[in-house]
């Protein structure tokens, strides 16, 4: 008995170049560039963890060791998905109170003994 032919595979990504400006992908005959600018994940990864992409579903791209998932469509079209974090911090969980200071020249004031 033979086996029927398996269907596409899904798997049809792959890095076909780095430079110091982004990389190259090929996704289903389609060459798209990755602007380190836009796409910041990658500038300091290593050749391997980049080239290491995987395709989990059709328009999804992920990279196991750098746990990065990007969507083909923010490749299309990057000005619909911007990089600018809409979480302001919470300054009062920067330091713990009563926590000494780490800026050089700032001291913790000392408690003086009363005098009776």
């Amino acid at each position: 008995m033979k086996s029927a032919q398996l269907g596409k595979h899904t798997s049809d990504v792959e890095v076909l170049g780095i430079s110091s400006q982004g990389l190259w992908l090929l996704v289903d005959d389609r060459e798209y560039f990755l602007g380190f600018t836009q796409f910041p994940w990658f500038k300091r990864a290593s050749v391997g963890a980049v080239l290491n992409v995987q395709r989990p579903a059709t328009g999804h791209l992920y990279w196991p060791e750098l746990d990065v998932d990007v969507a083909v469509e923010s490749i299309e079209h990057p000005e619909r998905f911007p990089l600018v974090s809409r979480v302001r911090p919470n300054h009062a969980l920067q330091r713990t109170a009563g926590a000494p200071s780490t800026r050089p020249g700032v001291t913790k004031p000392r408690l003086r003994a009363r005098r009776r």
